[in-house]
């Protein structure tokens, strides 16, 4: 199995940079496949459940020949009826090895400190890096609670 470790950086990776999202994106691949190690012949929605964390859904959105769009999210019971957070939309690039984050809910975060962080960073490199970090880091949360996700 490939690990973060093994992602050799071809050149000093600068943040906010493009090598260094790049670099990034390859982390959440690997990240991903943690999780969900066939991803590439999943199809559908599926459900881990791992004592002591919220249910993790998984749904497969699109699948092309070469990518994959799917929506990783926790569900919680509201008064408006079930409420999805955080609602990653996360594109992975089987022929690249890549995994970006396209989008995080509505944009428009409940959390005051996410929405302090979006507005702050307008710009479209910097939305970028803000997203596939925190599904870089989110990626890795799951995968230390236990959460797999694997075919039925």
């Amino acid at each position: 199995m490939l690990l973060d470790s093994h992602l050799v950086p071809q050149t000093i990776v600068k943040p906010n940079s493009f090598v260094g999202l790049m670099s990034v994106y390859e982390s959440n691949y690997l990240r991903l496949l943690r999780l969900i190690p066939e991803i590439d012949r999943l199809d559908g929605c599926y459900r881990s459940r791992v004592a002591g964390d919220c249910d993790l859904y998984v749904e497969i959105i699109e699948r092309c020949r070469y990518t994959v769009t799917l929506a990783l999210t926790y569900q919680f019971d509201s008064d408006d009826g079930v409420l999805a957070d955080p609602d990653v939309k996360v594109r992975v690039y089987l022929d690249g090895q890549l995994a970006e984050a396209m989008s995080i809910g509505d944009e428009d975060h409940r959390h005051a400190a996410l929405r302090r962080l979006m507005q702050a960073h307008k710009e479209e490199l910097d939305v970028r890096w803000q997203r596939n970090i925190i599904l870089n880091k989110w990626l890795d949360y799951l995968t230390e609670q236990g959460h797999l996700v694997l075919e039925k």
